[in-house]
């Protein structure tokens, strides 16, 4: 399993990453935050590749 991780100093809270993985992102204050520890049924590289700032990344 992966594990997302966001840059809170890049976010800009567009909620791309909610969209597509719910269960895994929520924006709270502004900015994205990772709420579940793995990317289980969603495709968080997707999310990843989505973001249009690059604030997301996926650890092994």
């Amino acid at each position: 399993m992966s594990k997302a991780k966001v840059n809170q100093e890049v976010c800009i809270g567009c909620g791309t990453c909610e969209a597509l993985c719910p269960n895994v992102f929520k924006l709270k204050d502004g900015k994205a935050q990772v709420v579940a520890e793995e990317c289980g049924d969603c495709n968080c590289q997707e999310v990843v590749e989505s973001c249009p700032v690059g604030a997301i990344t996926i650890e092994k």
